[in-house]
C-alpha cells in the first residue's frame, strides 16, 4: 500500500465516520438540548471532519510535489484550518442556535474519532519507512 491509498482511504473511513457521528450526535443533541442542540452536534461534527479532510487532502496533494513545496501545502492547510477555525468561532460566538456544551462535546468526540481512524488506516497500511531505496549489489568474491 502506498502513501496515496492510506489518505484516500483516510478519506473514505472519515466520510464514514462522520455520518455515524452525526445520527448519534445530533440525536443526542436533539434528545438533551433540543434542537438548538441538534444543530449544534452538526457543526461541531461538520467541523472536525472539515479539518480532517483538509488535512488528508492537502497530504495527498503534497506528496506529488518536491520536499519543499510539501512543507510548503502542509502549512498552508495548517494555517487556512487555524483562520476558518477563528473566523467560524467569532461567527458562531453569540448565535441563539449554538449550545456550547453539545457542540463541544460533538468537537471533541469527531476529532478523537478521526484521530483514532488515522491512527488505524496508518498502522493497517503498513507503508514501509524508506520507498525509494535500493540496495548495493552483492559482492563479487
Amino acid at each position: 500500500m502506498n502513501a496515496s491509498s492510506i489518505f484516500t482511504q483516510i478519506l473514505k473511513y472519515t466520510g464514514a465516520l462522520a455520518l455515524v457521528i452525526a445520527v448519534v450526535g445530533g440525536g443526542l443533541g436533539y434528545l438533551f438540548a433540543g434542537t438548538d442542540g441538534l444543530w449544534s452536534a452538526l457543526v461541531g461534527v461538520g467541523l472536525a471532519i472539515l479539518f480532517a479532510a483538509i488535512t488528508a487532502a492537502s497530504m495527498l496533494v503534497a506528496i506529488r510535489f518536491t520536499l519543499g513545496a510539501f512543507f510548503g501545502i502542509v502549512m498552508g492547510a495548517w494555517l487556512l484550518k487555524l483562520v476558518i477555525f477563528i473566523v467560524l468561532l467569532v461567527l458562531l460566538r453569540d448565535q441563539p442556535f449554538v449550545d456550547d456544551v453539545v457542540l463541544f462535546l460533538a468537537l471533541v468526540v469527531s476529532i478523537i474519532g478521526t484521530l483514532a481512524v488515522d491512527a488505524l488506516v496508518v498502522v493497517r497500511g503498513r507503508l514501509s519507512y524508506v520507498s525509494d531505496a535500493t540496495l548495493p549489489p552483492a559482492p563479487q568474491d
